[in-house]
C-alpha cells in the first residue's frame, strides 16, 4: 500500500487491521454501531479486497453509500446496491445457510476464550448490577458457524474478564474441543483492541498477545487484562496504516469521524 502513515491514530490503526484480515472471497454483513468494522468493510473494498461481498445492515447486498453519514443500519447505508435482501425473510435463510459466514462483534465482557456477553453485569440475571442492551443477533452468529472477529476500544480488566457473567455469544466455551463438540465450526480468529491485536492459541483456545500498537508493551498490555494472556516469546509491534489507507478513511470512508463515536468513555487518544 505504499508509504507508512506516521500521523495515523488508534482509531485508524483498528480499522486499517480489521480491513487486512478480508480477502476477496468473503461474505460479510454488519449490525448496529458498528463503525470500526464497517469502516474495515469499506476500506477493504477500495484496496486490496474490492470484489469482497458486503450486505450493508444486513439488507444492502453490495451497498455503496460514498461515506458514513449515519447510524451503520441507518438505510443511507444502503445506497446504490445491487439488491435489497429482505431482512426477515431472505436474511436469515443466508445466514442459517452460512452463506453469509463473517461477523464483527464487541461486548462488555470479552473473555479468555472469546466468549462475550452484551446482556448483564453481575452474577444474578433477575437482579443484574448493570442490564445491558442484549446480545440481539450475536448469540445467533456465533453459534451458526461463523468467523468471528472481536473488537473493543476498553482494553481493560472490566472488559477483557477471566470469565463472562452471561454468556451471550459463544466464542470458544471453556477452551480446547469444548466448541467442537458441541458441533459448533469456526468461532473467533482475532481481537482488536485500542491496545493490541490478539488471536487464540489453536489448542486450547486461550487468547494470545499477536502484536502490540505503537508505544505500549507487552506487560501493559497484561495490566490491562483480566486473566493471563498467552504470551509469545516475541511479540511484534502492530503493522502501521500506509499514507493512503489513512486518507482513505478521513476523506472518503468516513470523513464525519463516526467511527471515532466508538471510544466514547475510552480513555484512549484518538
Amino acid at each position: 500500500m505504499g508509504k507508512t502513515s506516521q500521523d495515523y491514530t488508534i482509531d485508524e490503526l483498528m480499522v486499517v487491521t480489521l480491513a487486512h484480515a478480508f480477502t476477496d472471497d468473503d461474505i460479510m454483513l454488519n449490525g448496529t454501531v458498528s463503525y470500526i468494522p464497517v469502516s474495515a468493510f469499506m476500506l477493504a473494498r477500495e484496496t486490496h479486497a474490492p470484489k469482497m461481498t458486503w450486505v450493508a445492515g444486513a439488507v444492502g447486498v453490495d451497498a455503496d453509500p460514498g461515506y458514513i453519514i449515519g447510524n451503520t443500519l441507518d438505510p443511507t447505508m444502503w445506497k446504490n446496491c445491487v439488491m435489497y435482501l429482505p431482512q426477515i425473510g431472505d436474511m436469515w435463510g443466508y445466514v442459517h445457510r452460512n452463506t453469509l459466514e463473517i461477523f464483527c462483534i464487541r461486548g462488555a465482557q470479552i473473555d479468555q476464550y472469546g466468549n462475550v456477553n452484551n446482556s448483564i453485569i453481575g452474577k444474578d440475571y433477575h437482579k443484574p448490577k448493570v442490564r445491558l442492551p442484549g446480545s440481539a443477533g450475536m448469540g445467533d452468529m456465533c453459534t451458526l458457524h461463523k468467523r468471528i472477529y472481536i473488537w473493543s476500544t476498553t482494553h481493560n480488566p472490566r472488559t477483557l474478564v477471566e470469565k463472562v457473567d452471561f454468556l451471550a455469544a459463544p466464542g470458544y466455551l471453556t477452551g480446547g474441543d469444548a466448541r467442537a463438540k458441541l458441533g459448533l465450526r469456526n468461532g473467533p480468529e482475532i481481537v482488536v483492541t485500542d491496545l493490541c491485536v490478539m488471536d487464540f492459541e489453536p489448542t486450547s483456545k486461550r487468547m494470545r498477545l499477536k502484536s502490540v500498537h505503537r508505544g505500549i508493551t507487552p506487560k501493559e498490555v497484561q495490566q490491562e487484562t483480566g486473566f493471563e494472556l498467552l504470551m509469545p516469546a516475541d511479540v511484534p509491534e502492530t503493522p502501521a496504516p500506509s499514507v493512503e489507507e489513512v486518507e482513505l478513511l478521513r476523506k472518503k470512508i468516513d470523513p464525519k469521524n463516526m467511527r471515532k463515536l466508538e471510544f466514547r468513555g475510552s480513555k484512549t487518544k484518538v
